[in-house]
């Protein structure tokens, strides 16, 4: 099956779906949701808030939170949390950020509706219909979704739209433009690289796909960003291709022995027929090591954990956003996400876990 990721025939006649298409909006996302945010009026929040909240729900929004969080870092001036629902003591001088695909979330609608009844700021980034817009009374900032893509890759819409917050509460050091055309030109490109026609080697989403396939993902991230992407990454593939993976920081996953063990096991096993003596249990395992920062990932896992970990994929974008760039991790970030979503898309076309429509 894993030969139709060559083939874009194959590959057209399996997505009756379009969810290859849906995968290379990421740049028409993050357009149109800067754009939604400012005809909503994000732009006109004043002043720093007591506390900037998070609203952690189903889908893309806890991953958005993460990657936002570490973009401010430990040195952002006002609190930053991430909670399920909106926090007992929420009041007007706090900022309440929400994202979902779901406008029928109860949980999320009882948090919205407590959020604007005790006068907090309130974003919302959802559909226009269902019991979560309607609980906002208008008294919400709704930027609603303007282009439509499957649970799961709404991921820069949510980014776009905690980005205009950061921006207009004066948190980041050096803010992206309004329009965020470089974070959009940025995943236009990923997208470009990602197309079906483009055999592996020149497509790293496709070549992604084929270093993942039948084995179990080891998705380490170096850095808080790196991490938070990794926790979308094992997501994603979950829900396209049925892949269970083990996202975690660098640092924390060498505590596992268990999986350093089966890392060297398997890379040492070079005999191995997988035919004359199939492995029981789980597939062996992939490490993928991502990296947004600066620093060459393989001296941060020996700084941070003082080992060198066996033969390691790197996912480290410096070629596509060089180094010393305005906002380079962040736009790592994005493009390591774009990349894992078309990569986890196209594992479930080839194993037939996306079903055709």
């Amino acid at each position: 099956m894993l030969d139709d990721l060559t083939d874009p025939h194959a590959l057209a006649s399996l997505d009756t779906q379009g969810v290859l298409r849906s995968a290379a909006t990421a740049g028409a996302q993050v357009r149109s949701a800067a754009q939604g945010a400012l005809d909503a009026g994000v732009a006109s929040l004043d002043g720093r808030p007591r506390a900037l909240v998070f609203l952690r729900r189903p889908g893309v929004s806890g991953a958005a939170a993460a990657v936002l969080g570490a973009l401010l870092g430990p040195g952002c001036p006002v609190p930053v949390v991430v909670a399920d629902v909106v926090p007992g003591w929420i009041g007007p001088l706090d900022v309440v950020v929400a994202h979902t695909d779901d406008g029928t979330d109860a949980e999320l609608a009882d948090s919205v509706a407590l959020a604007v009844r005790r006068g907090a700021e309130t974003v919302l980034s959802a559909p226009a219909d269902g019991p979560v817009a309607s609980a906002g009374a208008g008294r919400t900032r709704l930027i609603e979704p303007r282009i439509p893509v499957p649970a799961g890759l709404d991921l820069p819409r949510a980014l776009a739209v905690g980005l205009a917050v950061l921006r207009a509460l004066g948190l980041l050091g050096t803010p992206l433009d309004p329009a965020m055309d470089v974070l959009a030109d940025a995943l236009d490109a990923e997208a470009e690289r990602n197309q079906p026609g483009h055999e592996p080697f020149m497509n790293p989403a496709k070549s992604l796909a084929l270093r993942l396939a039948e084995r179990t993902p080891l998705l380490w991230g170096t850095d808080a960003m790196a991490t938070a992407v990794a926790g979308h990454a094992a997501s994603s593939l979950a829900i396209h291709a049925g892949v269970v993976a083990h996202p975690a920081d660098v640092a924390q996953a060498v505590t596992a022995t268990g999986l350093l063990r089966a890392l060297v096991t398997g890379a040492r096993d070079v005999f191995h027929d997988p035919f004359d003596d199939p492995a029981p249990g789980a597939p062996a395992p992939r490490l993928v090591l991502l990296a947004t920062a600066e620093e060459d990932p393989a001296q941060v896992v020996l700084r941070r954990t003082g080992r060198a970990l066996p033969d390691p994929d790197v996912l480290h974008p410096v070629e596509e956003v060089v180094r010393g760039a305005p906002h380079a991790p962040l736009l790592r970030a994005a493009l390591l996400a774009s990349r894992c979503d078309v990569a986890a898309v196209y594992l479930g076309l080839a194993t037939r876990t996306i079903e055709p429509a």
